[in-house]
């Protein structure tokens, strides 16, 4: 399972175990659902970092990108 950790919880635990937030990623890179799972440490693997979600939609912030259509305004004379 890929999974996008957004918090590690210092709950008390068994020797070498965690609890982690985060997401469940599907194979796009996509989180698909939210989870809170109990994980052994030595099981777990990095895969990199995450994309930053800016590149990836291909918009920058304060930009706008073609026209918007101004709406027509009915008045009941």
């Amino acid at each position: 399972m890929l999974f996008r950790v957004i918090r590690v919880h210092d709950w008390p635990t068994y020797d070498g175990w965690i609890w982690l937030d985060g997401y469940e990623l599907n194979a796009a890179g996509d989180a698909v659902e939210r989870r809170s799972i109990f994980v052994q440490v030595s099981g777990l693997r990095a895969v990199g970092k995450a994309p930053d979600p800016r590149a990836r939609n291909g918009r920058q912030p304060g930009l706008v990108s073609g026209t918007i259509q101004a709406r027509t305004v009915r008045t009941n004379r």
